[in-house]
C-alpha cells in the first residue's frame, strides 16, 4: 500500500510503499511498519528499505500540515533517507529530493507534478495506512509495552 505517491506524466516518481508490520505479534516491534522508498526517473531507479514508527506517520501528517501553509516539506530528517518536497524546486516546478547520503551516499532530485488535490490524496493514503495497520501497542510508562485494550485480534 502506498503511503506516498508523487509522480508526473514522464515516469518520474517517488513512492513510499508500506509492506507490513516489522515484527507482528512482538510488543516492541508490532507497530513499526516496513516500507520501500522507490525512486524512478529517466536516469535513475532505486529502492531503499526503511522502518516507519508511529511517530514517523505523525511526522508525515505534520509535514502535510506545513505544506498546506505553503511551506516546503521535510520528512524523516535526522535519519536516512530524508524526503523533502520543494514546492518551488530547482527548475521553478515542484520536486522531491530523496537524500540518503549517510547510507548509500546518494541524493536524487525528482521533478513531479503536484496537481490540484495532491495533498488530499496524500492524507487519504496516510489514513488508509493507519486503518490497515492501526496502533495496537501502548507504552503506559517508559520502556513498558502492553497490548492496547482496543486491539482487534485477527484470526
Amino acid at each position: 500500500m502506498d503511503l506516498i505517491r508523487l509522480a508526473d506524466d514522464e515516469g518520474n516518481s517517488v513512492v513510499v510503499q508500506v509492506t507490513g508490520r516489522y515484527m507482528p505479534g512482538v510488543l516492541t516491534g508490532h507497530d513499526t511498519l516496513m516500507a520501500n522508498v522507490l525512486v524512478t526517473t529517466g536516469f535513475v531507479s532505486g529502492r531503499l528499505r526503511v522502518r516507519l514508527s508511529p511517530g514517523d506517520l505523525a511526522e508525515w501528517e505534520t509535514a502535510l500540515d506545513s505544506s498546506a501553509a505553503g511551506r516546503d516539506i521535510g520528512w524523516m530528517g535526522g535519519r536516512a533517507p530524508e524526503i523533502r518536497i520543494r514546492l518551488d524546486g530547482e527548475r521553478g516546478c515542484p520536486d522531491v529530493v530523496v537524500d540518503d547520503v549517510p547510507g548509500s551516499m546518494a541524493a536524487v532530485t525528482v521533478p513531479v507534478a503536484l496537481g490540484e488535490g495532491w495533498m488530499d490524496d496524500q492524507r487519504r493514503r496516510l489514513d488508509e495506512v493507519r486503518r490497515r495497520w492501526p496502533r495496537e501497542v501502548v507504552e503506559p510508562s517508559f520502556g513498558v509495552h502492553e497490548w492496547s485494550p482496543d486491539r482487534k485480534r485477527r484470526p
